[in-house]
């Protein structure tokens, strides 16, 4: 979701350790978020060279239990539930009858029958009013867990040697998780799991305790992080912005999300989606490069499609961008030619992701 106005703004628990450490604060999807800090291009180059911890408090968390956890969300999560090990995590779309993507999300199991899913902050109440509207028929209990954790990311090179530093349990592979106290908060769900291209952990904390765990990993030498370098790290490794990349008028085939979408589980929306995936899509989400400038979302593509996203890499000191194309148009190498404000601006297709650490 793009930045911009809000009335009612919500605040999370780290709100003072942010004003303290001089963050500029905008609305961000119904929350008083930090922007930045330091500024985008230091802060982004602190996570990709050392460490930095991003309070992302604003995501919402749905907790799904009862006998039948499994079957209710495999009927609405893309990916197959079942295939989560325990203490596992997971990434699916949730999707509508027709394909289209109401959001992506992660997915943790806590215990048999026992999940919690983390939603995107502009999409927990939609998120959860489609949770609830599903659950009818299936033996479930489901929690809204919004205010119940706060979270915080931390990602960098360096990032896993810090944050084992403040606890005596060892830090979860990829895609898994482990309970522990954090810099004596206990309780911690500690999980691998991230959003920049980075080795790091993602830490779902009592809100109350997610203050002393941000003070122990800024007095480690992390570096608090805004979203603004959230959203360059995330786009110059390629993730999908819902919002920006990902949207209910379009399905994950041509998002370049199939593979975490098995239609055999019979999800809703999985006929849909079967029916593009044989037939193939129209346009499919490309990574691209400009030669000059910096296209913005909603740019289009001479020719057709759309830019969805874009930005000022600063790993690589170029525009760069994600863009839905016609599929004759989406092979890396391809030149594309794109409006930016009535100027043309040259780009090409490239592989993903657009940052590597060999880049």
């Amino acid at each position: 979701m793009a930045i911009g106005s809000d009335t009612t703004l919500q605040k999370t628990a780290l709100y003072d350790r942010h004003v303290a450490a001089g963050a500029k604060l905008v609305p961000f999807a119904g929350w008083e978020m930090p922007v930045q800090y330091a500024g985008i291009k230091e802060e982004h180059l602190a996570v990709r060279s050392k460490a930095g911890v991003f309070d992302v408090s604003h995501m919402g968390e749905i907790e799904t239990a009862g006998p039948q956890a499994l079957e209710f969300l495999q009927r609405i999560l893309s990916n197959d539930v079942s295939k989560i090990a325990d203490n596992g995590a997971q990434y699916s779309v949730l999707t509508k009858e027709d394909g289209g993507v109401l959001d992506d999300l992660f997915t943790y199991k806590l215990g048999e029958n026992h999940y919690l899913t983390v939603t995107n902050a502009a999409n927990h109440v939609k998120d959860l009013a489609w949770f609830t509207k599903q659950a009818a028929g299936f033996d479930v209990t489901l929690h809204d867990r919004l205010h119940d954790y706060a979270m915080l990311a931390v990602q960098g090179p360096e990032a896993r040697a810090i944050v084992a530093g403040l606890t005596d349990v060892e830090l979860p592979k990829r895609f898994r998780t482990t309970r522990a106290t954090v810099a004596g908060v206990e309780d911690v769900l500690v999980c691998g799991t991230g959003y920049t291209g980075e080795d790091g952990v993602e830490l779902l904390i009592d809100p109350i305790g997610s203050v002393k765990v941000w003070d122990a990993l800024l007095d480690a030498g992390v570096v608090p992080i805004g979203l603004g370098a959230r959203d360059t790290l995330r786009l110059e490794v390629c993730y999908h912005l819902y919002g920006n990349d990902l949207m209910e008028t379009r399905g994950p085939i041509e998002a370049g999300l199939g593979w975490c979408v098995k239609e055999d589980t019979g999800f809703i929306g999985a006929e849909a989606i079967k029916v593009a995936r044989d037939n193939g899509p129209s346009e499919l989400l490309v990574p691209f490069v400009t030669e000059q400038g910096i296209a913005r979302q909603g740019n289009p593509v001479v020719g057709g499609g759309e830019v969805t996203s874009g930005t000022l890499s600063p790993s690589l000191g170029v525009g760069i961008g994600m863009a839905y194309v016609p599929v004759d148009k989406a092979a890396p190498g391809t030149k594309l030619e794109i409006d930016v404000r009535g100027r043309t601006r040259a780009a090409e297709v490239r592989e993903k992701p657009l940052y590597t650490k060999e880049t």
